[in-house]
């Protein structure tokens, strides 16, 4: 992680260029230029930079196929996990109601969205194939979910980008309800929020706040491309105290 001559991230950034950086003006040209010319190393690099050092979900959150990328809106999940199917005492809305508000939150999904999923346990898969094909249908740019995935073969014929914490095809059925969604959820402590932009590759996800997005993906472009000034002057015999001292990125 680049860091300043100071010691401090949060008030450095170098580049040998200064050109001003124009980020798309729609949603689906902005996801693509995330997953083509920038990795999620150096946006959280420059998260770090801002002050934002806590936007990684954890490590154990991984693609189903190590190539899967995915960059869409954030349209959180809120899972509970299921002791008791309940029966005529049962007083809650959704008692004895399969999967609880899971196919409406899906059916819900828009273009460009990613189906983000916490609160339940490890006990079952919170994405199956089914799941991943209507997704497709409906345009969505992936799935995150906080727990276990099921049908792979299904979705990696698919290639839908779903991310998550393993295999395992325990049913949710019986275990588990979705409660909500367009909520606010947390992973570990990291706050999703509606609209939040997701990003993810096969070093992590990152949650990037609305609110800081286009400085952060300007940044991040000015920062890779430095690094590529970086990488060639090293190859060339520059010493890696040289490089840093001239470029500032290392």
């Amino acid at each position: 992680m680049a860091r300043s001559p100071n010691g401090n991230p949060h008030l450095y950034f170098t580049s040998q260029k200064d050109e001003t950086v124009t980020l798309p003006k729609t949603d689906s040209e902005l996801f693509e230029l995330l997953k083509t010319r920038l990795f999620t190393a150096v946006l959280g690099d420059i998260l770090d930079m801002m002050g934002y050092r806590h936007q990684f979900l954890p490590a154990a959150i991984s693609p189903l196929q190590s190539d899967m990328k995915l960059a869409g809106r954030a349209m959180p999940v809120l899972e509970a996990d299921v002791f008791d199917e309940g029966g005529e005492d049962s007083k809650g809305p959704l008692s004895n109601k399969p999967f609880g508000l899971m196919l409406e939150a899906l059916d819900d999904l828009r273009e460009g969205e990613v189906y983000v999923a916490a609160g339940g346990s490890l006990r079952y898969a919170f994405w199956g194939e089914l799941m991943a094909t209507r997704a497709t249908h409906l345009k969505a740019a992936g799935a995150v979910v906080n727990g276990y995935i099921r049908d792979t073969d299904g979705i990696e014929a698919i290639g839908f980008p779903t991310f998550g914490r393993g295999i395992y095809a325990q049913d949710q059925g019986p275990r588990g309800k979705v409660i909500d969604y367009r909520c606010t959820i947390e992973i570990e402590g990291i706050r999703i929020a509606p609209g939040d932009l997701l990003f993810g590759d096969r070093e992590g996800v990152l949650v990037i706040p609305r609110d800081v997005e286009a400085e952060c993906i300007r940044r991040a472009l000015q920062k890779a491309s430095t690094e590529n000034e970086v990488a060639v002057a090293i190859q060339s015999g520059m010493s890696a105290t040289e490089a840093f001292n001239k470029y500032g990125v290392m």
